[in-house]
């Protein structure tokens, strides 16, 4: 991946003609944003994610493990489930339920939860503290 943003930035450097200060602090960003990303998939990963009236709704996993939010054939990760945040037509996965993760103005999207302790919110609602949208958790790889 970072071999891959230093191609691109090389490439910019080269059509826009910039100075090596913008290129230093453009090189800088692109290995910090890869390195935050990296860091959020690690820490989330094997987390519990419950709803805010306390129903599990399964957990952060790879695609092949049964209570995975990411098994799209399993009952967290299937978009036809009424317990999954995959369904937009139910309370978990509507965009209009205050419980959704995908109601970018609810205040009581489900957690993430892990050893005990919610260390954040699995929602697209940017505003909450500690967002991890749904679809970032897709971008990630889990073992």
């Amino acid at each position: 991946l970072i071999r891959t943003k230093l191609s691109e930035l090389i490439l910019i450097v080269k059509v826009a003609n910039m100075n090596i200060k913008h290129v230093i602090i453009t090189l800088l960003i692109c290995i910090s944003t890869t390195t935050s990303a990296s860091q959020v998939c690690s820490t989330i990963s094997g987390a519990s994610v419950i709803a805010n009236d306390g129903k599990y709704l399964g957990k952060v996993a790879n695609e092949y493990d049964t209570d995975s939010i990411l098994n799209e054939y399993g009952t967290y990760g299937s978009e036809y489930s009424v317990d999954s945040i995959w369904n937009e037509y139910g309370i978990y996965g509507s965009e209009y339920s205050s419980n959704s993760s995908f109601n970018e103005y609810t205040s009581t999207p489900p957690a993430l939860v892990k050893n005990g302790r919610a260390i954040a919110y699995l929602t697209v609602n940017k505003y909450l503290q500690n967002p991890v949208s749904p679809n970032f958790i897709k971008t990630c790889t889990f073992y």
